[in-house]
């Protein structure tokens, strides 16, 4: 006798490519409606088109951003696409803007697909003495008059905090749309959309999902005529993602807050610890007073905390001096911190700056630290051996 009730509280996933539509009136009904490009349609198709296990994700994501709407994509550089090729009708626009010290992968997609491929005007604005002046920006933006600009609300790997409230100001002022990349503050630091920001994205594969075990982009908003631009596109550029790991995002970003502030917590710690060290040169995590931009990240986050990144850099007269002493601390603390080309694992794991930005960031001794939410004694004693170890 089959169950007429099925007791979870879990979506399951539904890994249908297509959706049964009944008959020939249904199907008709099915497409007519689609044309309307809802978030979540009123008869499901087709999963590349939508998918009931990851609309229901996406309503989780739209809970801590607090936006009328959110698009999952199978990846951090596809939500980044979405975000900006539902702004790009033909060549007759104005000019993007960009800000300088954004995610390696953004700027490369800003020069490889939307200059070279697609013809666009691509502009930087970069900091000086790594603080963005918000005088320059107004005068680069009443000057190119954008379309476009783009934030980071953290800039990897230098931790750099904008005047973010500011820059939104001065670029609504011109009529520029502002998208902001708000992978490393997460909502749980701020919320651009209520800043007047016109689209959020994230890397999901990062802090919303946060075990290092699924790829996947979203971009968030409350503009409904952006939102049917994306979903639009989102469905004929196939940057739709898989049922199985938005199930698996709907369980995982349940502890996210959870994650986080322990991650926030602990990289605070690990700051201080790695700057009372006579071996570190310095220490870059925007909590810290000595970091270019603390008061533009105490105006935005408040006490909320500061991230669960730090880069820091070991002390030498020499270039070979100061890669010895790197190599021998990620020797040293290989067996619990890994070297793993991403952030927001649930361990805490290390990237060679040098190794990865190459000529943007040449210093030798420096490294790009992910806390994970490990317990502080544990992560702290691991960093203290380690450097102890080479000191003496």
């Amino acid at each position: 006798m089959k169950s007429k009730e099925v007791n979870s509280k879990r979506v399951p996933a539904y890994r249908d490519a297509g959706f049964e539509l009944s008959d020939a009136a249904r199907a008709a009904d099915a497409f007519s409606i689609e044309a309307q490009n809802e978030r979540v349609p009123e008869i499901y198709i087709y999963s590349r088109y939508r998918n009931p296990t990851v609309v229901a994700a996406e309503e989780e994501i739209m809970k801590h951003e607090e936006s009328e709407w959110a698009l999952l994509t199978e990846s951090g550089m596809a939500a980044v696409d979405v975000a900006l090729s539902i702004f790009q009708e033909g060549k007759n626009i104005n000019p993007w803007l960009f800000f300088n010290e954004i995610y390696g992968g953004t700027i490369s997609f800003a020069e490889s697909v939307l200059r070279k491929r697609r013809g666009l005007d691509i502009h930087y604005f970069s900091p000086v003495k790594e603080k963005y002046d918000l005088t320059e920006f107004e005068s680069a933006v009443e000057k190119l008059k954008p379309q476009i600009v783009y934030i980071e609300s953290i800039s990897n790997p230098m931790l750099i905090v904008p005047d973010a409230e500011g820059i939104i100001r001065i670029a609504r002022k011109y009529k520029a749309k502002v998208i902001v990349d708000n992978t490393f503050a997460t909502p749980e630091l701020w919320k651009p959309l209520s800043d007047g920001a016109d689209l959020v994205i994230h890397s999901v594969t990062k802090y919303l999902s946060g075990h290092g075990n699924i790829t996947a982009g979203v971009l968030c908003g409350n503009d409904p005529d952006l939102m049917r631009a994306a979903v639009e596109y989102r469905k004929y550029s196939g940057h739709m993602l898989s049922a199985d790991d938005a199930y698996r995002l709907h369980t995982q970003i349940q502890t996210f807050r959870l994650r986080f502030n322990r991650q926030c917590d602990n990289a605070q710690h690990i700051a201080k610890l790695l700057k009372s060290s006579k071996l570190v040169e310095r220490v870059l995590y925007p909590g810290l007073k000595t970091h270019p931009t603390h008061e533009e990240a105490l105006k935005l986050f408040g006490s909320k905390g500061f991230g669960g990144i730090i880069t820091f850099d070991f002390r030498g007269t020499m270039t070979n001096e100061k890669k010895v002493v790197r190599d021998e601390f990620i020797r040293l603390v290989s067996e619990w911190i890994r070297v793993v080309p991403s952030l927001g694992d649930p361990d805490s794991i290390i990237l060679p700056v040098e190794s990865v930005w190459g000529a943007k960031y040449p210093e030798p001794g420096m490294i790009r630290l992910s806390a994970g939410f490990e317990e502080t004694g544990k992560i702290s004693g691991i960093i203290s051996s380690a450097l102890n170890s080479i000191a003496s």
